[in-house]
């Protein structure tokens, strides 16, 4: 009985690669263009060809599986098929050894399970431009193939058995897991068994908890202790920012040493690390390079000069130190003379619980989801902070084209290039010539009915020339050109699956200064193959209401269940006032800068004390400051300002010291209004003088219009919610534990519509709280 198993890709990673690290920009074709050319070779064969054959064998309890690209029966002949650009002879030496290694253990797996003793093995390179084969053939017996996948297996075995015996412990460590502490908080324990029977059952769950309960600890837990008896491969805890993973390590800390100290990058060995559970965090390349503007080569870089060569000692190192933060894994990386990013990369195939941001298993080039799809895991997601993966995922999946990116390049383009610009050029004057024929000359945002197709075939055919041009000139990759290509593939990638999902529109700031955009507003058509991929999938948000809402914008499964943690917080902590009497609409601005200015002044006087002020733009913060400065010189005061940088925020934050005075005045939706922790007194109270509405715009009523045609809520889904979520992500800055008491002011008067007040927290209590 098979005690390990590993793909095919993984194994030949593990034994055939050697030498340096070469990550050099090179023109590859995409994982579709590699699809389709997979297709294209198969179409070419006979009949009896069969395409994507699964095979497998063992060897000493480790089993070995994959699909191998073709087998031709009539002829014997088995293929392993590769796309590339540009020159084969470029091709590095341990790459092409790779796919040697490759074809070389499908044939032992096939002459096995065929009983055959020959076989022709052949490595077909596909040039994805021309369409031209190149074959290299090697006529192989299977003796020699079997001698072949004994050593790479016995090669791997010693890590396979210690990676069984790690799974092993593992799971019986977790089995025996205990909460880290005597008693969970208040909502926390419902939280962990919501989490837990969804682990258990493979479902999606929303679980909207208040701030203060303890969610990372909460869904952590149950998700771990899940993890043995439903033989989940790994736990990814996707964040949105920064400080998310380190509350998460946090917390992981606490579970894996709940006896000792919580493991620190400072110690070498991983004796105060108690359980045998692998942790890491994955981090941002520009973040983790040790040589920043140095290319990611052997010629270049240090740390990539023999990566491959020094990579199984640093992966030993690296597992058994287990405990694998930024800082631990940069010491482990530097010690073996490797770079921590790419390490890291290679330790996600190994970790049990990876700690990374929400593009890791949700964009169109997330490592999690592939390494999850080629190695067949079973992978249980947390998403934390999950409100904002709405418009994170609407990022992912959109793209811009700058013009005047393509008309600087156009002045300093090589001689092969000038066409391929120049047929640009036309179609970007064409197009911005048509759409502003019937609009007024001011008019500056266009939204488009359908794409301008021929200015995408224009780009198509440019995106194919820089390609071509730089597979044949590599040192002439300057960022720029590099830029513009990145810029087109995504434009072109995405406009292939145009649809009712995105919008596309033109911005026009100027003569020859457009930005022609693909708009994603429904990431439900690109996510719901993400979740479906997952074996179960939490997430969870202190705003998480309506649910209809994240089920249909997130794609989720139908099967999804939605759940709402009790508050431990009680309407009497939260003072809830509603201001009926000002209007904060557009043209109501001018009109409502006294009044908010006297609330604030009023609330202030009667219990100073540290306060946040939020408004819906710069422009209307300034009104209300310049105002309030002159009318109540003597309260403290400060503001965010546009473009903040993160001394500057951290400056922000440090003036709320506990018994402080003064008002800070913030944007909502910005750094202040959620993710930060002002507990106990240094925040008792927040002015909130806005719905958080999105601005009433030519996007915004398109969007809107999309919303009520596919889902019959354009109103709600474009405006009213996204901006309830903001109010109260903001006012929950003000109540962080069961201790705490503030007050939160509602200023205008749509917050005394009742399907305003059906978006707010239920343990506010607002029907005990007068409007004023």
């Amino acid at each position: 009985m098979s005690r390990y198993r590993v793909a095919v890709r993984t194994l030949c990673d593990f034994t055939a690669r050697v030498g340096d690290l070469d990550h050099r920009f090179t023109p590859a074709p995409s994982a579709q263009e590699g699809i389709e050319g997979h297709v294209l070779v198969a179409s070419r064969r006979g009949e009896d060809y069969l395409a994507e054959l699964p095979l497998s064998g063992e060897y000493q309890g480790l089993r070995v599986a994959g699909r191998a690209d073709g087998f031709d029966p009539s002829a014997n002949r088995l293929e392993e098929v590769k796309t590339y650009r540009g020159n084969l002879d470029r091709m590095a030496a341990n790459q092409r050894a790779l796919h040697w290694a490759q074809v070389k253990i499908y044939g032992a797996l096939l002459c096995a399970e065929r009983r055959l003793e020959r076989v022709t093995l052949v490595l077909v390179y596909l040039e994805i431009a021309s369409g031209q084969e190149t074959l290299l053939t090697h006529e192989a017996s299977a003796t020699e193939l079997l001698a072949f996948f004994t050593d790479q297996c016995q090669r791997f075995l010693a890590w396979a058995e210690q990676e069984s015996a790690h799974r092993q412990r593992r799971d019986e460590w977790l089995a025996t897991l205990t909460f880290p502490y005597p008693d969970f908080r208040p909502g926390q324990r419902p939280l962990a068994e919501d989490v837990y029977k969804a682990a258990s059952t493979g479902r999606c769950l929303l679980a909207q908890a208040p701030t203060g309960i303890g969610k990372t600890l909460g869904t952590l837990f149950p998700m771990l202790t899940a993890m043995p008896r439903q033989q989940l491969d790994r736990v990814a805890f996707l964040t949105m920012k920064t400080p998310g993973r380190r509350v998460a390590l946090d917390a992981l800390a606490r579970l894996s040493a709940p006896s000792s100290s919580p493991p620190t990058s400072s110690s070498p060995t991983s004796s105060a690390f108690a359980s045998p559970l692998r942790v890491l965090e994955l981090v941002a390349r520009q973040k983790a390079c040790e040589y920043p503007g140095t290319a990611c080569q052997g010629d270049a870089c240090p740390l990539a000069a023999g990566f491959y060569d020094r990579l199984p000692a640093a992966r030993q190192a690296a597992v058994a130190r287990r405990w694998l933060d930024r800082d631990g894994l940069r010491e482990v990386a530097l010690a073996h003379s490797v770079c921590p990013y790419y390490l890291g990369q290679e330790l996600a195939r190994w970790a049990d619980v990876v700690v990374g941001d929400v593009n890791h298993w949700f964009d169109s080039h997330a490592l999690l989801h592939g390494l999850a799809h080629a190695n067949d895991w079973r992978v249980g997601l947390l998403v934390d902070e999950a409100h904002n993966l709405v418009e994170r995922a609407r990022g992912m999946y959109s793209a811009e084209l700058s013009q005047q990116r393509l008309s600087r390049l156009r002045r300093h383009s090589p001689p092969s290039l000038a066409k391929p610009l120049a047929r640009v050029g036309r179609q970007w004057q064409a197009l911005t010539k048509a759409v502003t024929t019937d609009a007024a000359a001011s008019q500056r945002y266009h939204l488009l009915d359908a794409l301008p197709n021929k200015l995408v075939a224009a780009m198509q055919t440019l995106a194919g020339a820089i390609t071509d041009y730089l597979v044949e000139h590599p040192d002439a990759a300057s960022v720029e050109l590099q830029e513009l290509l990145f810029e087109a593939l995504a434009f072109c990638r995405l406009a292939e699956r145009f649809g009712d999902h995105s919008l596309c529109d033109l911005a026009s700031y100027g003569r020859g200064d457009a930005v022609l955009g693909l708009r994603n507003v429904i990431p439900a058509d690109f996510l719901a193959a993400r979740f479906k991929a997952a074996s179960s999938a939490v997430l969870f948000s202190a705003t998480l209401t309506p649910f209809n809402y994240y089920r249909d914008l997130l794609g989720l499964p139908e099967n999804s269940v939605w759940r709402e943690v009790a508050s431990p917080f009680a309407a009497r902590q939260l003072e809830v006032r509603i201001r009926a009497d000002i209007s904060t609409r557009y043209h109501h601005r001018e009109a409502s800068v006294a009044p908010i200015v006297e609330a604030l002044a009023d609330q202030y006087q009667r219990q100073p004390g540290h306060y946040l002020a939020f408004f819906s733009s710069f422009a209307y913060l300034e009104q209300v400051i310049t105002q309030f400065q002159h009318a109540h010189p003597a309260v403290p005061m400060f503001a965010q300002t546009r473009g903040m940088q993160e001394a500057e925020r951290d400056a922000f934050l440090a003036r709320f010291t506990p018994g402080g005075k003064g008002v800070g005045f913030a944007v909502l939706g910005g750094a202040f209004a959620e993710g930060i922790d002002l507990p106990g007194k240094r925040l008792i109270g927040a002015f909130i003088a806005t719905l958080g509405l999105p601005p009433f715009n030519d996007f915004n009523e398109a969007l809107k219009a999309r919303m009520n045609t596919r889902f019959g809520q354009g109103d709600d889904y474009t405006y009213r919610i996204p901006g309830m979520i903001k109010v109260v992500q903001a006012a929950g800055r003000v109540i962080r534990s069961p201790e705490d008491e503030g007050v939160v002011i509602l200023m205008d008067d749509r917050f005394a519509q009742a399907k305003v007040r059906a978006l707010l927290p239920r343990w506010w209590g607002l029907t005990n709280h007068a409007s004023s």
